[in-house]
Parts: C-alpha cells; structure tokens; sequence
C-alpha cells in the first residue's frame, strides 16, 4: 500500500505557473485543504528568494521552506527575518574570480548577474538586466562583482550570464573546458547560461526539506515539468509529470496529470492526496 504523502515539493515556472505567467486558478484553495491535514506545499525554482516570495504570498504559504536556484539555498520565513537559511551551497570564491576574469577579458558582451542570498548584483544595467528586471519585477544592486568577492567574500548561490545564444553557446563550450572542480553549467534557456555548485540540485533539496520536517522520502510528492526537476521527481515518493513535460520527464515520473494551463498542480493533489484523505 501506497504511504500517505505528508510533504509536497513543486517547480513554479510551467508548473504553478500557466504559459500566461498567472497562478493556477485552484491552487489557492488545494492549499489550505493541504494545510488543514499539515502537508507543507514547499516551492523549487531557480528564482532568487525574492523571485519566489511574492508568489508564496499569494498562495499564502510563507511558513514554509523556499528551495531558491535550484537548492542552492533554502530558506525560510521567521518573525524577525524573511530569509532565515536553513541550507547553502555555495560557488566556490576563486573559481567564481576566475569565471568573471575571463567573461571581462572574452566575452564582453554577455552581461553577468551575481545572485547571494536574496540580493542580485550586477556590474550595470545593461540591456539583458533590464529585460531581467522586467520580468522578475525585481531591482538589481550595481556593484564591483571582483570587490564584492575579493573584500567582503560574498558568499555567491548562483550566477546567471546572459547574451546572444550563438555567444552562450560558445561560452559554456569554454568554461567546460576549464575543469572547475566545483562548478556546474547549465542552459536554463537557449541564452541563458547559470553556474551554480556541483552538488545543487533539487534531488538535494528535497531531501533537506524532509529531513527538516522529519518526513521520509518515501511520504513525499515531487511535481514539476522539465529535465531539471527530473531528480526530485525520481527520488520522492510520488513523482508527478505535467501534461506539458518532455517525453523524457513524463516517462520518469510515477504518474502524470494535465498541463500548466489546465491546473495540473491542483489536480494532482485533488486526485492523489485530498480525496484519498479520510
């Protein structure tokens, strides 16, 4: 017999998130049936803090860890602090130096955001932080990167280098070829290239959080839509692909519900939580 699920991770962007950017409809009300049985609904995305914070609002789900860039950091809300860490990995300093060197010296033309904590830094405001900014509603803090790192040895989660995609594409061929003992590239879209620690992934994050709560991996449910939720969604308990998903993710998953735009999310707890509570 299958356990009862008693912890729920999901992705936002193509997940809670419809292909207008807008919440599922339902979610709302899943989640407060969710919370009157206990079951923290935790959200995972590359966001930033901030980036995930306003939708946590939203679905009034602020008590609850927020697995941010991936699981890079995971934080949650206390009274006296909206980002108290309960996990960090961070980028190795000297490598990070090393990344910005080269980008200065060869790729001038791809701008280079640093993301710590719940802050996002960039050297200026050029065109790609702006678009950034636009769609994260969120505002930049200009900044020396090289200060930041060499005088207050800012502890960095997550780097995002953005530029033209024949550009990103040759850049993440070099920074391959660098050998980072610690870091790791990925494409989160055709030009935007982001660096975070090898050992960040949301596999991990879903085994932080139910450690935290106590909560074997086994009473846990995973939802998401892309290759990068692929090891949540394999390790939980319950691993949910949404109808929106690649082929690949689907075929990994437990099971799989309907798309973004046909609240796939609130469906699936519907069916695989809610009515099989008592």
């Amino acid at each position: 017999m299958t356990q009862k699920i008693k912890l729920v991770m999901s992705d936002i962007d193509g997940t809670i998130l419809t292909s207008q950017h807008k919440i599922d409809d339902e979610l709302a009300v899943r989640l407060k049936q969710l919370k009157t049985k206990k079951i923290p609904f935790v959200l995972a995305s590359a966001r930033s803090p901030k980036g995930m914070q306003a939708i946590a609002k939203k679905l009034e789900i602020t008590e609850y860890p927020m697995a941010c860039y991936n699981g890079a950091l995971i934080v949650r809300e206390v009274e006296n602090d909206q980002f108290q860490q309960i996990f960090s990995q961070e980028l190795n300093i000297e490598e990070t130096l090393q990344l910005i060197g080269l980008l200065t010296k060869q790729f001038k033309d791809i701008s280079i955001s640093l993301y710590s904590g719940s802050d996002w830094y960039v050297e200026a405001v050029d065109e790609w932080v702006a678009q950034e900014a636009a769609i994260t509603k969120l505002e930049p803090i200009v900044a020396s990167l090289t200060q930041l790192l060499l005088e207050q040895r800012l502890p960095v989660h997550k780097l995002l280098l953005i530029g033209a995609t024949p550009e990103i594409k040759k850049l993440k061929k070099v920074c391959e070829t660098l050998n980072l003992e610690t870091s790791s590239f990925y494409l989160s879209k055709k030009n935007y290239l982001e660096v975070t620690h090898y050992e960040v992934s949301k596999e991990k994050a879903l085994t932080t959080v139910a450690d935290y709560y106590q909560i074997p991996l086994e009473s846990t449910m995973a939802i998401g839509d892309n290759f990068n939720d692929l090891p949540m969604i394999k390790l939980s308990g319950l691993g949910v692909a949404m109808g929106n998903a690649p082929e690949e993710v689907i075929k990994e998953a437990n099971l799989q519900t309907l798309t973004n735009d046909e609240n796939g999310v609130s469906k699936a707890l519907l069916n695989q939580i809610l009515l099989k509570e008592s």
